[in-house]
């Protein structure tokens, strides 16, 4: 069940919560045309968000709050232990929906997600995009410790562009982005700490996957190494690896119209099969 609330974002985009396992689920919806649900990578949804809007010019899409992640009601949630919880959770999510077939896209720690619900549901989705996720260990490089360092930082080192980190958040963000870092960092050691941002058994879990991957990776990526999507799409049987120039580990944020497009063609394609 979802209920509409009260209040709108710019560009007709509309908040939304839905009853989900005991808890909600907070998400904002856009757009018109087929289904697309995209999940935002572990550092929550930023204050801008091209991308989102040109996708949505040919798509309604869906942009939840990750359970237990800032932006959301927290209760309910406490007893999510790994991501391939918080993946069947959002799977139900997508059931109340009531949306129909839908395409799915990830952005780095929301596309960790996506593949974990493909491995579940694969038949149920058009296509799935997987934008830098984490999810498959590294065999020779290492994905970036956040936990190291502090979370403007580790915000920090997802953009190539250090300029337009600090037109997004501004150069020094201010308390209230602080503290919706600091509780999704809170979340995220929770799910993913140890293995550190990897699941044994994913690779293994894709190759029974048909469904059409596109995986989009930055040129200058230092939290997620390219090395990942080379054995993302190994994994899968039905992927193809684009790789995006001047952009880090935010590429949605970087070059959204270079995402947007990619994805927009990708996304009619198998959607005229």
């Amino acid at each position: 069940m979802t209920t509409e609330a009260n209040s709108a974002t710019p560009a007709g985009w509309t908040a939304h919560t839905a009853a989900v396992g005991g808890g909600e689920i907070s998400y904002l919806k856009g757009g018109g045309g087929p289904s697309v649900l995209v999940l935002p990578r572990d550092t929550g949804h930023a204050p801008r968000q091209e991308f989102l809007d040109l996708l949505a010019a040919h798509s309604t899409v869906y942009y939840p709050f990750l359970p237990g992640f800032h932006g959301g009601d927290p209760a309910g949630w406490e007893w999510l232990g790994n991501v391939r919880d918080m993946a069947v959770v959002l799977r139900q999510f997508v059931d109340g929906l009531n949306a129909g077939k839908m395409s799915l896209v990830g952005l780095g720690f929301g596309g960790w997600i996506a593949a974990e619900m493909a491995t579940m549901a694969g038949s149920a989705l058009d296509a799935l995009v997987l934008v830098a996720p984490m999810g498959i260990q590294p065999k020779s490089g290492q994905i970036y410790d956040q936990f190291l360092v502090s979370t403007e930082a580790y915000a920090r080192q997802s953009f190539a562009n250090q300029d337009l980190f600090d037109a997004i958040y501004t150069a020094e963000p201010g308390f209230a982005q602080l503290e919706s870092w600091e509780t999704d960092r809170e979340m995220t050691s929770r799910l993913a700490w140890k293995p550190y941002m990897y699941n044994y058994t994913l690779p293994g879990l894709l190759r029974g996957l048909g469904t059409p991957t596109l995986i989009a990776w930055g040129d200058t990526d230092e939290v997620v190494p390219l090395e990942c999507g080379d054995l993302y799409r190994a994994a899968l049987p039905n992927a193809k690896l684009e790789i995006i120039s001047r952009a880090g580990h935010a590429l949605d944020l970087e070059q959204p119209d270079a995402l947007a497009a990619k994805v927009a063609a990708f996304l009619q394609t198998t959607r005229t099969r």
